[in-house]
């Protein structure tokens, strides 16, 4: 698209771009209704820019949502900056200038300049660009934080937005880091709560579900936890260390002066357009305290069995157990397996009008509507059986535990079901059939454990392919034959998939996906568990009885084109 069509496009109402880019994000769940018509009474009240700056500018929608939406609906490419040219074309055009429109050129291809921009909705910037450079001007669209980033590389000093930020905290933040007053000041500096600021901000656009800051000697880390894996990124210089966790710690409301004991704490807060909830750890280290930021997205948890990965049969038998009205229904895993969004999405399937349900959690990560939710606090003396003793003379149907930690949570939760209550919670094990052993482990008799539990699902998070992206191959014969994968399917040649790769997004995985088993507990098995057998001859007869392993539910979801094979291996303990 040249500078032409832009201005005839801008003449002919670049506020109808406007308004199609407007819904397309609202119809995606990107922008809400009301924060669309409260940004539009501000721009009408000062209606220096565009609309669409504005939104983002106001933190209402994040910008590469932004720059995303603006691409397709214009038919532009979107380029990342990591694919920019290392120099620029040799135009004398003012930085200045660049920096304020947010416009960065890129290259000169057959006498059209490319010129990166973060708001198509502005003809301005493009046409000034024409004029000096005595050449047509064909649109790029980029993310603003990156087109700036690249501006300061190009015409700068080579700095990026968070090395611009922090090149004043060096010498204040050397000085006097057990001073406690001096680094509350510090903390609550402009510079310092712009930095804290960006690190959240950027490991939101990176769909980042949690933020690891940690100190080392001569240097301060950063990694973000990207489709649960660990990516390190841009980080501050280590003489803002103390500035830095200072202001996180202040922001969750922990003590700063206390950094020989870990704290948890929590920070609301609303980033690009979204409501974060993040959960903040410190734990002291040898370097100074390592501050993990847990980020819960409640706009994008979408509690659905399809999108979580349930495939049939293993569906329905869950959401059977799911309606039976008494007994105990666990879901085991690792921490960050999705344990809890599964047991939320049960709860949201029988949260009717006529079923009273009760959580205990530790913490509440989400709030449900029409469901009595209790939080944890074991330093009142309220823990996972206190509770417990006082929910069963609620009158509850369905009672969610947050986790069986103990034995006594353990006793409470079965003389619940034998009560007649529906009892779901979580286990910390590798498998549907570990979750059997661990329990008779703690202590649990195996009579009681015979008659009270129900199923038990055990599952992981594997990276969902971007389908986008994705590229089929044909499988080779010994990798056939080492997987079985002929089992899985009756496609022939059989394939599999591997990640493609874009500006957009490099690593070719989008989100992610649950592979799961699923234990239903039948008499033959209960004839086991009295007999204390152990988690393999558990699984044995589970597999007899129809049960797929996670394994097996991996490589059927591999050869689908949901995941890659290496995936499902590096989540699973099978050879």
């Amino acid at each position: 698209m040249t500078i032409d069509m832009v201005v005839d496009k801008a003449e002919a109402g670049a506020g109808a771009d406007e308004a199609r880019v407007c819904a397309r994000l609202v119809e995606r769940g990107r922008l809400k209704e009301s924060d669309l018509a409260r940004a539009r009474r501000v721009h009408e009240e000062s209606p220096e820019g565009t609309l669409t700056a504005l939104l983002t500018r106001l933190g209402l929608v994040s910008e590469r949502d932004m720059a995303e939406t603006w691409a397709e609906l214009l038919d532009l490419p979107l380029v990342s900056a990591k694919d920019a040219p290392e120099a620029p074309p040799e135009l004398a055009l003012p930085a200045r200038f660049l920096k304020q429109h947010h416009v960065v050129p890129l290259a000169e291809r057959d006498g059209t300049l490319e010129l990166l921009v973060a708001d198509p909705a502005d003809p301005y910037p493009a046409q000034a660009v024409a004029l000096a450079a005595g050449k047509p001007v064909a649109l790029r669209v980029g993310v603003r934080a990156e087109i700036d980033d690249l501006i300061e590389r190009h015409y700068g000093q080579g700095r990026s937005a968070m090395g611009t930020i922090v090149e004043n905290l060096a010498d204040e933040g050397a000085r006097g880091e057990d001073d406690i007053e001096h680094l509350r000041d510090l903390a609550s500096e402009a510079p310092v709560i712009r930095l804290v600021n960006l690190l959240i901000q950027r490991a939101v656009e990176q769909r980042a579900s949690d933020i690891h800051i940690e100190p080392f000697e001569n240097r301060l880390k950063v990694r973000y936890r990207i489709d649960g894996v660990l990516h390190e990124v841009e980080s501050p210089p280590a003489a803002s260390t103390a500035a830095v966790i200072s202001r996180v710690k202040i922001m969750a409301k922990l003590n700063i002066a206390e950094r020989r004991l870990p704290q948890d704490g929590r920070i609301m807060l609303r980033v690009q357009g979204k409501e974060l909830d993040l959960r903040v750890s410190t734990m002291p280290t040898s370097f100074g305290e390592s501050v993990v930021m847990r980020i819960l997205d409640r706009g994008n948890v979408v509690f659905d069995f399809d999108a979580l990965g349930f495939t049939e049969p293993l569906l329905s038998r869950f959401i059977e157990l799911l309606e039976r009205p008494n007994g105990i229904l666990l879901v085991t895993g690792p921490t960050g397996s999705g344990k809890t969004t599964t047991l939320y999405t049960a709860l949201s399937r029988i949260n009717t009008p006529d079923v009273k349900i009760i959580t205990v959690e530790d913490p509440v990560e989400y709030q449900l509507e029409g469901i009595n939710q209790i939080q944890v606090k074991p330093q009142i003396g309220l823990d996972f059986a206190g509770a417990l003793r006082s929910i069963v003379r609620q009158d509850p149907d369905t009672i969610m535990i947050g986790e069986m930690r103990d034995l006594e949570t353990c006793r409470i939760a079965i003389q619940s079901a034998l009560t007649g209550h529906l009892v779901l919670s979580t286990l910390h094990t590798n498998s549907a059939a570990g979750g059997v052993t661990r329990l008779l482990d703690m202590g649990v008799e195996d009579y009681l454990l015979a008659s009270t539990v129900n199923g038990i699902l055990a599952q992981r998070l594997v990276r969902r392919l971007d389908p986008a992206t994705a590229e089929p191959y044909e499988a080779l014969p010994e990798v056939i034959e080492e997987f079985h994968l002929d089992r899985y399917t009756s496609e022939r040649p059989i394939r599999l998939w591997r990640p493609g790769s874009s500006a957009a997004n490099p690593t070719g995985y989008y989100g992610r996906t649950t592979i799961m088993e699923l234990l239903v507990m039948s008499d033959p098995l209960r004839r086991l568990v009295m007999q204390r057998a152990d988690t393999g001859r558990v699984e044995a007869l589970a597999r007899e009885e129809g049960m797929r392993t996670m394994y097996e539910d991996g490589l059927a979801k591999a050869l689908s084109g949901v995941t890659t094979i290496e995936e499902v291996l590096r989540v699973t303990q099978e050879n």
